[in-house]
């Protein structure tokens, strides 16, 4: 072996080298973005949880009748066991991360995949709790047989009601897709970016 060819195998193990540390420096930077979604889903979580505890308080606090607080916590047992699934998807995916090594553009798809996905069952479970509100307030105003409701129903048409309820569901969805896109998404788009400037494995 010569050393023109000693030379020309040192400087392609050089390249080499080089590559494979531009990527580990790339992959290391997607560490940032993926602590902090980290963070902003351990505080969402706890929130939540908090949130969920208070609306068990909600018929003492406005005092509903006996009738009007069975129905509630018939919806408030609904909206639980929906929260439940939820809180298990959202906690069985957290914790994976930590388990999961982010050391490869692999893993890094699975991390930003799963985050999507835990996003979207986030919208669908805000869609489905926003609709079982609206029903138990349906059911509360249907309840409450005094002169309130006569009153009310008077003066609105159903039609009116409807068109208040689908208000309400779209104001709710784009709050929902607002509050997704800034509590998470800019570190998404910083994951992606990542992903997308490494090569192929």
């Amino acid at each position: 072996m010569n050393f023109d060819q000693l030379k020309d195998e040192w400087n392609n193990n050089s390249a080499q080298h080089q590559e494979v540390s531009e990527d580990m420096l790339k992959i290391k930077e997607a560490r940032t973005p993926i602590d902090k979604i980290r963070k902003q889903m351990k505080q969402e979580f706890l929130i939540q949880v908090f949130s969920l505890a208070l609306a068990a308080f909600v018929p003492q606090i406005f005092d509903f009748s006996i009738s009007l607080k069975s129905t509630y916590l018939i919806f408030y047992g609904v909206v639980v066991a929906f929260c439940t699934y939820y809180f298990y998807k959202f906690y069985t995916f957290y914790k994976h991360s930590y388990d999961l090594s982010i050391d490869s553009r692999k893993n890094l798809l699975w991390f930003y995949y799963e985050m999507k996905l835990n996003i979207e069952l986030y919208k669908a479970l805000t869609y489905i709790i926003g609709f079982i509100m609206l029903s138990f307030c349906a059911t509360a105003l249907f309840l409450t047989k005094n002169d309130l409701l006569q009153r009310i129903l008077e003066k609105l048409s159903l039609v009116y009601l409807a068109l208040n309820a689908f208000i309400a569901i779209l104001i709710i969805g784009v709050i929902t897709e607002l509050w997704a896109r800034f509590y998470y998404g800019k570190y998404i788009k910083e994951i992606k970016v990542i992903i997308d400037s490494l090569d192929e494995e």
